[in-house]
């Protein structure tokens, strides 16, 4: 397994939120239906982050980075548990497009470790064998083509390097868990797990 090399170097791309890749370092990526979460929310939660971010400047110490993550990124997680918006990954024939498209490009552009499509937003862990701005946009523009709804995906998505062992353990427990968590029944979700490994 890829996990991040703290003296490697990254790639950072993307305009609002940046993104990085590290050659075929592991991911875990979330992106999310464009109307998973209200507009009213996502401006309240943008003007506390920004407030936060003006009296914790940046670089951050572990501590820093642990309360970001607990204060604002667990806060999305839980929104987009609670089910807002269309939900339309709540239905089997929309959840296996987006499962094909997943899986298309399999061992050649993209290597799975888990994956969990809930009804509002999507939980990948992988390895990019590509850039993986590329595959993204290839998962959410096909899908969005082959469920012939127009433009359903947010334009933009969380991804973060993985680690080490410990951080890869976390990842793949919360992905297990996130269903149970949201309590969603058998039916509404899919969970798919690299056997062997």
């Amino acid at each position: 397994m890829n996990f991040m090399d703290r003296d490697g170097g990254i790639r950072k791309f993307g305009e609002d939120l940046p993104h990085w890749q590290q050659g075929m370092t592991m991911q875990f990526v979330t992106f999310r239906l464009g109307d998973a979460l209200p507009l009213s929310l996502m401006r309240e939660w943008r003007e506390e982050r920004d407030r936060w971010m003006v009296e914790h400047p940046k670089p951050w110490t572990d501590e820093l980075r642990e309360e970001y993550h607990r204060r604002f990124s667990a806060k999305i997680e839980g929104w987009l548990d609670r089910g807002m918006g269309s939900c339309l990954f709540a239905e089997a024939e929309a959840r296996k497009v987006l499962e094909d498209c997943l899986m298309r490009f399999e061992g050649e552009r993209v290597k799975h470790q888990a994956w969990v499509i809930m009804p509002n937003h999507v939980h990948v862990l992988f390895s990019p064998l590509v850039p993986m701005e590329k595959l993204i946009q290839g998962w959410k523009g096909h899908s969005a083509r082959l469920l012939g709804q127009g433009s359903i995906w947010q334009r933009n998505y969380r991804d973060t390097l993985i680690r080490d062992a410990g951080h890869f353990s976390n990842v793949m427990r919360y992905i297990r868990r996130n269903p149970g968590k949201a309590k969603l029944r058998e039916g509404m979700f899919t969970l798919w797990e690299r056997e062997g490994e």
